[in-house]
């Protein structure tokens, strides 16, 4: 799912003829909008469409895997089960500390915290889809970026790292923990953090797609998505 920053002289009706979906699927995404004729310049919106959690994969195509569904196994939000995160370098800043700090949250309840990461989080992107706004507000409160480069979208916030000169882009062999992974999924996009190897399976940290309503929680788990990018900070 992508964002659009609302600039002066747009309406609802407009912007949805743009995107090519519609008022009431855009004030769907956007539950902070109560009426319809009523936007505010300056405030991003949530455009539906490709979204920025991941789906399962599609019958038929092996080329994914299935994200975990429970709190057990390897994408168990009970810690890092054994992951190892010191064989590619101490991650830069605290973001992977702080990450980890958040395992087994909620996402939705996690961005109505007043302070830390949830202060950083913006409260109105769905629960199904705070990967980018997760990753963005620990960036933050690592002091890696700043408010103005966070974005809820995953081609987003990866088109602002790669305009960071503090930021390059590495391969995952040379990942180490708290590097912000980009990936394409069947569905759209996800991001989450580089969290260490694991039998020699990368291990990611984010705000995943576990919960059986299909809302998402702070776990650690292997995936095996097709990477679009992989931002480093050079601190």
């Amino acid at each position: 799912m992508s964002s659009y920053r609302i600039k002066s002289g747009d309406t609802l009706s407009g912007i949805a003829q743009r995107y090519g979906t519609s008022v009431s699927a855009l004030m769907k995404a956007n539950p902070q909008i109560k009426n319809a004729d009523l936007i505010y310049a300056g405030k991003s919106l949530n455009i539906p469409g490709a979204k920025d959690g991941f789906d399962g994969p599609k019958k038929g195509n092996n080329n994914y895997t299935n994200p975990p569904q429970n709190a057990g196994g390897t994408g168990g939000t009970g810690g890092t089960g054994g992951v190892d995160t010191s064989g590619s370098g101490a991650p830069t800043g605290d973001a992977f500390d702080i990450a980890k700090s958040h395992l087994g949250k909620n996402a939705g309840s996690l961005k109505l915290e007043k302070n830390g990461v949830g202060s950083d989080m913006e409260d109105w992107v769905p629960n199904n889809v705070n990967c980018a706004n997760f990753v963005s507000a620990c960036l933050e409160q690592a002091g890696l970026i700043t408010n103005a480069q966070h974005d809820n979208s995953v081609m987003g916030l990866m088109a602002k790292l790669d305009k960071d000169p503090d930021f390059k882009r590495v391969d995952l062999k040379d990942a180490k923990p708290g590097d912000v992974v980009s990936m394409k999924t069947p569905g759209g996009q996800h991001v989450v953090m580089f969290a260490g190897w694991k039998d020699g399976k990368p291990q990611f940290i984010g705000s995943n797609n576990v919960n059986a309503d299909g809302s998402q929680k702070v776990t650690i788990s292997s995936m095996n998505y097709p990477i679009m990018a992989v931002h480093q900070h050079r601190g």
